[in-house]
């Protein structure tokens, strides 16, 4: 019995080695052809990785630096005028009915005036419409409620709340 053990451990350690053998040239083969497959790069990735290493900021130097940071200033200007609401027109009745306005101070919600004269224009009587304005930018918290500032939409320039303010000030006057 002895040497038919020793003869089942000699083709036994055999087949495990042949089979290590196999899997160390199939690692070393993957890895050939690993190296000489080329990725595509991924544009979104590349484009998180200059953002990451990209410059803060810019220097602007003599006459060139000058115009450069004119165009620099219009160019930011220009976006920051895209993105206002209502095309950047003042009509405060567009904005107030087509707006966050009307779905808190139609109803009065959360203490919010109504647009008549008990509401709005007691308050423009008792404050000024100066001072309804600054709250109506600023935002406001009182004992009955919360103003949001600019009534929850923060890219609504001062000059359309100003429209706005006034537009529901007139409003309670009728």
């Amino acid at each position: 019995m002895r040497t038919t053990d020793l003869a089942f451990l000699k083709r036994f350690s055999m087949v495990i080695a042949f089979l290590f053998l196999v899997m160390v040239g199939l690692i070393l083969f993957a890895h050939h052809l690993n190296g000489k497959v080329e990725y595509p790069t991924d544009p979104a990735a590349q484009q998180r990785l200059q953002d990451r290493i990209g410059p803060v900021g810019a220097v602007y130097a003599g006459a060139t630096g000058a115009a450069a940071q004119a165009a620099a200033a219009a160019a930011a200007t220009a976006a920051l005028t895209a993105n206002v609401p209502f095309e950047g027109r003042t009509d405060g009745a567009e904005i107030f009915n087509n707006g966050p306005c009307t779905g808190c101070h139609t109803a009065g919600v959360g203490g919010a005036p109504k647009l008549d004269s008990a509401g709005i224009g007691a308050r423009a009587s008792a404050q000024g419409i100066e001072e309804l304005i600054k709250k109506a930018t600023a935002g406001f918290t009182g004992t009955a409620g919360t103003m949001p500032a600019k009534g929850g939409n923060p890219a609504l320039t001062d000059d359309q709340i100003k429209a706005v303010v006034e537009y529901m000030v007139a409003q309670s006057k009728k």
